[in-house]
């Protein structure tokens, strides 16, 4: 009786240690300086909402000058303090120009978003070079060189670093290959990053989405039999079932980013793929080709890319894609 006593008082003591020890992490976003890459649409722009909401002063990098002023003014008028900055992350010299322009509006730098992201679909075999650097350049040179601009700034403030990569990253995925690889990349740079600077008190975040409804559907490229690449991937993001709302998953990256949480994978079916993936390799792999099988041929279409809202074909019907398809209206994401 007296060994249950004593267990009993050692688990409250963990309990009890490990609560006092999240809270001594704990941040509140009131008057920090957030710069988000990929700001103006998407999952960035509503991590920009909610952040703009509990008092975070605004950074957004975009690419195209109008989307992201639709943005900025969107957010002003909610009462967020922004500044809009126009930018490729995939260029060389970006990431100096944000953070300066960043310090020059606010003084100071508190949290690095590393969102923008890019996403073409197909088979293998429409794949080329370009493909593949254009999305190591977004999802890798890019967030290193964001980082590496943003940690002198970062030291001072004992700030905080969010690196969105995605279920992509953790389980590669058929017809994704650029994309997968250059996940895969990210989460390894963030990893590394992290055990390195948490001596300097920044601590960085690896973000993991499995699906989500962003409305970025209608923005990602697709190769191949265009209109059914499109569909496979838009049905996955069309029930609540199968994804998650980017407000949901902006909650939890921002409770992540406030507590300095090292990992954090979103959705269930994410956390329970990745599981069975981690204990279950070899059958991973086999569904993985069985999945593949599945999808479709590459089809007479070469190598040509078009845009979601272009490869668009009648199936599936608006009626199903509705979810999506507001999240879109509602995230910027219609030009």
């Amino acid at each position: 009786m007296r060994s249950f006593s004593r267990l009993g008082f050692g688990l409250l003591a963990g309990a009890a240690a490990l609560a006092a020890f999240r809270a001594s992490q704990r941040i509140s976003f009131r008057g920090k300086v957030v710069l988000i890459t990929g700001g103006s649409r998407g999952l960035g722009l509503v991590l920009a909402r909610q952040l703009g909401a509990e008092g975070a002063r605004l950074a957004l990098l975009a690419r195209d000058p109008a989307e992201l002023q639709r943005a900025a003014e969107e957010l002003r008028a909610r009462g967020a303090e922004v500044v809009a900055l126009v930018g490729d992350v995939g260029k060389s010299g970006a990431a100096e120009e944000a953070i300066t322009a960043t310090i020059h509006a606010f003084g100071r730098l508190d949290v690095l978003i590393n969102n923008a992201g890019m996403i073409i679909v197909g088979p293998l075999e429409t794949m080329n070079e370009a493909d593949y650097e254009s999305a190591f350049a977004t999802h890798l040179w890019g967030p290193l060189r964001f980082m590496t601009a943003a940690l002198p700034h970062l030291k001072r403030t004992r700030g905080r670093i969010v690196n969105i990569s995605s279920f992509g990253g953790k389980i590669a995925v058929p017809h994704l290959a650029p994309y997968s690889a250059s996940k895969f990349a990210l989460a390894g740079l963030s990893d590394a990053f992290r055990a390195e600077l948490a001596q300097v008190g920044i601590k960085v975040t690896s973000v993991f989405p499995g699906l989500l409804r962003t409305g970025s559907h209608v923005q990602a490229l697709f190769k191949g039999q265009r209109a059914r690449e499109f569909a496979w991937f838009t049905l996955g993001a069309s029930t609540p079932l199968t994804s998650a709302s980017a407000e949901n998953a902006a909650r939890q990256i921002i409770r992540a980013c406030r507590y300095g949480r090292p990992e954090l994978i979103i959705t269930i079916q994410a956390r329970l793929a990745v599981l069975a993936n981690a204990v279950f390799p070899n059958l991973a792999a086999r569904v993985a080709t069985l999945v593949n099988r599945a999808l479709p041929a590459a089809g007479s279409h070469g190598g040509d890319a078009v845009p979601g809202w272009q490869a668009r074909g009648s199936f599936p019907p608006a009626a199903v894609t509705a979810l999506p398809d507001q999240a879109s209206d509602a995230n910027n994401e219609v030009s």
